[in-house]
């Protein structure tokens, strides 16, 4: 049997607005999450599973678990309240105290800098990542956060699913308050955030040749509807735009010919100054991280000639007929997985990371019994037996398999009630209750897994 390598990680993904609660404590600046109102079907930000105070014990399971790393993300309006102001002390000393929990555990900390979660004042001042104002704060931030925990800090990475902001959804997640979303506005908002991370990629490399930074994307690989020639190409095409573009930048500092040539073709305005592409010439990803759940098809007949490729999916997007479906109708699709790391590796020689994977389920505590969650046991075994064919029949070289939120938190609309966790969370949307954790069956099949570094998978 093949042995994974040593040295191989295991682990955890969260994000700061999804875990820590706390929203006006120690400090905190307000984010745009923390003015979100919970609604019928959702909870609203002020709690989330109360990390900030509990991290201690949340820290325990992990490390029961058998996790060496821990991917974690710093609040920007927590360590700086309006995002462009006086650094707040008080708020850095809380990821001090976190860090150093981890490392006492022997799990590997990985920092991400954004996960969403824009401070209000630059989201209100400025909208948010369309000023370049909003750029430079950012960057201010990250320089002062590489800083501070380069001596304890190996992993990092900038942006949480920087693709997402080549899509409608960048208006969601980039601090935008006011504007008609246009293609130029989306572009513009694109750009203004790879300048950012170009821009902490150099200083990084420049100043802590020791650390290791990596571009993340949120990968759905988009198959052909069906075999007719029109689907495979602009299936194709969305990969380009959405994935490989990035990969492109993170990895050879530069834009895909495809997305330049079509800016120039539709005259879309994206904000691009003398010097900028110098500093896109600046990347060089470390490895290339990504997140991935499902993937989708595109039926191209749906498509007209006025469709930006950005938004291809949202027009001609449908679902795969040959997969199974998660309750949330997400495909369950492992051997997606497994061409995600392998076409990374073969494309670009850099090791790949999945820092994200996992699947959401309804489910509720009776106050008794034991969760059985052989969903998600099965979802998991099934996705890393795909990375290890990807590293040991395909050559990829991988660094580490991360889960999503593995203890429950509240999902990223806000729904407590679609849970990731092998840890059971007593809280609903509009119940706190005691927050009690609680293993799930998965959590003792993880614990297993991992204590014998994956090569042993089953139960």
């Amino acid at each position: 049997m093949k042995r994974m390598p040593k040295g191989f990680f295991w682990g955890n993904s969260s994000s700061s607005m999804q875990t820590e609660g706390a929203w006006n404590e120690g400090g905190k600046g307000l984010s745009v999450y923390d003015v979100r109102p919970a609604t019928e079907n959702t909870t609203d930000w002020h709690v989330a599973i109360d990390d900030y105070h509990r991290y201690e014990e949340d820290l325990d399971l992990l490390k029961e678990m058998n996790m060496n790393m821990y991917r974690i993300e710093i609040s920007w309006s927590r360590v700086n309240p309006d995002g462009d102001g006086e650094f707040n002390e008080e708020g850095i000393a809380f990821y001090d105290c976190l860090i150093d929990a981890m490392l006492a555990r022997g799990i590997e900390p990985m920092i991400c800098l954004y996960h969403f979660d824009m401070p209000l004042h630059l989201a209100k001042t400025e909208n948010g990542f369309m000023s370049r104002h909003t750029m430079e704060a950012f960057v201010c931030y990250g320089k002062k956060m590489i800083d501070h925990f380069a001596d304890r800090v190996k992993y990092w990475i900038t942006f949480n699913e920087h693709n997402l902001y080549f899509t409608d959804e960048v208006f969601n997640i980039s601090g935008y308050e006011k504007g008609k979303r246009t293609l130029d506005e989306m572009y513009r908002i694109f750009h203004h955030t790879m300048l950012a991370h170009a821009q902490l990629d150099a200083y990084l490399h420049d100043n802590y040749p020791g650390l290791k930074i990596g571009g993340m994307t949120a990968y759905t690989p988009v198959y052909p509807a069906t075999s007719k020639p029109n689907d495979v190409f602009y299936a194709d095409r969305v990969n380009e735009f959405l994935y490989q573009n990035l990969n492109d930048a993170f990895a050879k500092g530069q834009y895909s010919p495809a997305v330049m040539t079509y800016i120039k073709n539709h005259q879309i305005d994206m904000d691009l100054q003398t010097g900028d592409l110098a500093i896109i010439q600046q990347m060089r990803a470390d490895f290339l991280a990504f997140s991935y759940y499902q993937s989708t098809t595109l039926n191209a007949d749906k498509l007209s000639a006025k469709d930006a490729p950005n938004r291809y999916l949202e027009v001609g997007g449908e679902d795969n007929r040959f997969t199974e479906k998660t309750e949330w109708n997400w495909s369950i699709d492992p051997m997606g997985f497994r061409k995600i790391i392998t076409d990374l590796y073969n494309r670009y020689q850099l090791p790949v990371f999945p820092i994200e994977n996992g699947i959401g389920r309804s489910e509720s505590w009776d106050g008794k019994h034991m969760i059985e969650d052989d969903q998600r046991i099965a979802y998991h075994k099934a996705h890393i037996q795909a990375m290890k064919d990807a590293m040991f029949e395909d050559g990829a070289q991988v660094l580490g398999y991360l889960g999503w939120g593995l203890i429950d938190i509240p999902s990223s609309h806000a729904d407590m009630e679609k849970r990731y966790g092998a840890v059971y969370v007593n809280r609903s949307n509009h119940d706190l209750k005691d927050l009690k954790r609680v293993p799930k069956k998965s959590f003792y099949w993880f614990k297993k897994a991992f204590a014998k570094n994956g090569d042993d998978l089953n139960e």
